[in-house]
This record gives structure tokens, C-alpha cells and sequence, in this order.
């Protein structure tokens, strides 16, 4: 008995999965052998997750519309044809509708309803997002949802709502940082934040990232 109990013991200070992860692991293999689940299936997901889906697509496209006036230009007057241009799939609603941040604009997005997100390009909203405080304050006080997450915006800058539909979901196209000119596509996706493409927050400086 304490033989046994050692031995597990020792099998959980080796493992590098944390509880829930083994918890997780431990179900995928009965529903695997169950015949419930396909491997080839769940990888394919993950995989998609991973490298398909996420932030850093949605990055993708604010970096070339920063250094490329034409797709800038596509983007906003058709998005979900502009990133067709980028080898990207609109998968999720039937409209892809980007608006710009200026000097005296700031967009937000919200889904008042549910959660429509842009998770193609974003990847899977954040809990916060999907709140009923979030949803219902966005369109009622605006600048004291965006003070809430630190963003301070001049009195005379208009805050502008835009709530997402099944049909149709947006994209926020964050102002470029200063001191990056000549920087690469690559460099200036670094910069871009998942909430700087919703409203609730800027792209980093161009102080924040490695030279």
C-alpha cells in the first residue's frame, strides 16, 4: 500500500502537467478509447488554434495596412476582401468591417447581444468581452469602460460604439506608434495588442519591444 502510494507520488512531482492538464489528458484517453473522439481530429483543432487562428493574424493585417496605403485603403472599404488578399479566410459572419482610429476617433467593439467576435482574426474572446458589464456599460459610458482599462483619451476625441452582429463583426485599426518608421511588417506586428484591434487599449510603444 505505501509502495503504491510512493510510486504516485513520485509520478506527480516528474509530471510537467499541472492538475488540470492531467485531469484533461486522463478524459481524452477514455473518450479516444471509447471511440468518441478522434486524435487525428483534436490535433487538427489544436493545430488550427495555434498557428490559424489568434491575435497575431489579426496583427498581420494591422501591420501591412500600416506600411501599405493601398490595402489600408481595401481594408477599410471591404475587409473581409482585403485579408482574402493576405491568403486569409473570413470564416465566422458574413461581413469583416474594419474602422480606423484617428486623432480624433477612438473605436470600440462590443456585441451587445451575445459575443460576436472576430475570432478569426482574434482568436477567442476574452472572458471580459463576453461580461454583461462590458456589454451593457461599452454603449452607455464608453470612456469610463475605457478608463477601467487604463485608456485615457482627450476630452475632444470622439468615442465611437460599434456593436457586432452574427452577420457582421468588426476590427478596430489602431493608430501606428511614432518612431517606427522604416520598421518591417514583421516588427510592427509586435506591437499590435489583441485589445488595441477591439478598442480597449493601444499598441504597444515602440520602446516595449526589442530593438
Amino acid at each position: 500500500m505505501s509502495g503504491s502510494h510512493q510510486h504516485d507520488h513520485d509520478h506527480e512531482h516528474g509530471s510537467e502537467l499541472s492538475e488540470m492538464q492531467l485531469r484533461v489528458r486522463a478524459l481524452e484517453t477514455i473518450l479516444t478509447e471509447k471511440g468518441y473522439v478522434d486524435p487525428a481530429a483534436l490535433d487538427s483543432i489544436i493545430e488550427t488554434y495555434e498557428t490559424k487562428i489568434g491575435p497575431h493574424i489579426g496583427a498581420r493585417v494591422v501591420a501591412r495596412a500600416w506600411i501599405d496605403t493601398d490595402f489600408r485603403t481595401a481594408l477599410i472599404a471591404d475587409a473581409s476582401k482585403a485579408i482574402a488578399r493576405l491568403g486569409l479566410e473570413q470564416k465566422v459572419g458574413d461581413h469583416l468591417i474594419a474602422v480606423a482610429n484617428t486623432l480624433t476617433t477612438h473605436n470600440m467593439i462590443v456585441c451587445t447581444l451575445c459575443s460576436c467576435y472576430p475570432w478569426d482574426l482574434l482568436g477567442l474572446p476574452p472572458a471580459w468581452y463576453k461580461s454583461a458589464p462590458y456589454r451593457a456599460r461599452t454603449v452607455k459610458e464608453p470612456r469610463k469602460v475605457l478608463a477601467d482599462f487604463g485608456v485615457t483619451l482627450p476630452e475632444d476625441t470622439k468615442v465611437r460604439v460599434w456593436d457586432s452582429t452574427a452577420e457582421t463583426r468588426f476590427i478596430v485599426l489602431p493608430m501606428r506608434p511614432a518612431g517606427t518608421e522604416g520598421w518591417s511588417e514583421e516588427k510592427l506586428a509586435s506591437l499590435v495588442t489583441r485589445d488595441s484591434m477591439i478598442g480597449t487599449g493601444f499598441p504597444k510603444a515602440a520602446n516595449e519591444v526589442a530593438p
